[in-house]
């Protein structure tokens, strides 16, 4: 098993809970695509070519400030519970981590860490440089990556066409290659009825949505990643800037919506946070859905001031630390189906007993 204690904050300082507006936000990750000039593209290159891009940018990173002493994987040499861990923390994608049982992994595929930036190489594009921040950071990760870019840039030849831009496997990253997404959570929105006007708003003017996960995974836990939608004919700073202004915008209407609860529905939403922290602090079993969404109710709670004495960072630690990867590296072993659910509930009421150890009891609550 791989030695996550390698990584810098093993990687998860995006949890903290430390950034501005981290009651609502959970992070913010900016991402840009680039490929190799001299190479062909993913669909269209093979393995040898694949080993000849990571040998390129293993020896670019090399000479990079920004890189230099990053942790490397290579993530073709991983287990399939290694590559698990690295995706549900979010340091490697779906499709390079391959991490389905029959999932097939690509030869070449290669992951370096350095403080709270990354590159996984070899993915859909030959890299995809990434940063993610704890809370509402956009002018924080856009800064990490852009220094790795100039410092790869000088050594490495990307593919670039004067009147489109970066060139890139999909052709709906062309431009500036910059995908940023804001991870918000919005239990008022949801609860008011008002979050499907709102998600229409903003695919209308530019953003998608999608879960925790990113792109293919469902919103689960009223968690929504929002995202700009093109890269094309705007500029770094515009696609940032229209960004969270929308951000903005929608984290205004979930506090005006949470208000309204509080001050229009108080029983209901009081009786809806205790039940989910309950369940939590004392169920035998739990499913990683069923999870997610008490855990929904319970950051309402306290963000709310409902339930004072729990840490957005614990439940952002369980955010991650509840999935089935996590929860058999904490066993050091291969759990069943049947056990998982188990175990997930024992670690959660664990998580929330030392909470409530170090904090003290929330007023309310029996003691354990």
């Amino acid at each position: 098993m791989i030695d996550l204690s390698l990584l810098p904050d093993g990687g998860m300082a995006w949890l903290e809970a430390s950034g501005v507006g981290s009651h609502l936000v959970v992070s913010t990750r900016v991402r840009l695509a680039r490929n190799l000039k001299q190479h062909r593209f993913a669909t269209r290159n093979d393995a040898a070519e694949r080993e000849a891009i990571y040998g390129e940018v293993d020896a670019a990173a090399a000479e990079a400030a920004g890189l230099r002493r990053a942790v490397r994987f290579r993530v073709d040499h991983l287990e399939l519970a290694d590559r698990r861990l690295l995706h549900e923390r979010h340091l490697l994608s779906r499709e390079l981590a391959a991490p389905e049982p029959e999932g097939r992994v690509r030869q070449g595929g290669g992951l370096l860490v350095q403080e709270s930036a990354s590159i996984m190489v070899n993915e859909e594009d030959h890299l995809r440089l990434q940063a993610i921040r704890s809370g509402f950071a956009l002018e924080g990760a856009w800064k990490a990556v852009s220094t790795l870019d100039v410092e790869l840039g000088q050594r490495l030849a990307f593919a670039f066409h004067p009147e489109f831009g970066y060139l890139t496997s999909c052709p709906t990253n062309v431009g500036t290659g910059l995908r940023a997404s804001v991870l918000v959570h919005l239990p008022g929105l949801v609860l008011t009825k008002e979050i499907n006007k709102i998600l229409q708003a903003l695919t209308q003017v530019g953003l998608t949505f999608r879960g925790l996960y990113g792109e293919g995974s469902e919103v689960v836990g009223n968690l929504f990643q929002l995202s700009n939608q093109t890269t094309l004919g705007k500029s770094e700073p515009e696609l940032l800037d229209h960004l969270g202004k929308l951000v903005r915008l929608v984290i205004e209407n979930e506090e005006r919506a949470r208000q309204l609860l509080l001050r229009d529905a108080t029983s209901i939403i009081e009786d809806k946070v205790w039940r989910a922290y309950a369940l939590l602090r004392y169920a035998r079993t739990l499913s990683l859905d069923e999870t997610m969404n008490l855990l929904s109710g319970v950051r309402l709670g306290v963000g709310l001031g409902l339930i004072p004495n729990v840490g957005m960072y614990a439940l952002n630690k369980l955010l991650v630390f509840a999935q089935p990867a996590h929860l058999a590296a904490t066993e050091r072993r291969t759990l069943s189906d049947d056990e998982t659910p188990v175990r997930r509930a024992a670690y959660v009421r664990q998580v929330l007993e030392d909470e409530v150890g170090r904090r003290g009891p929330s007023a309310g609550t029996p003691s354990a």
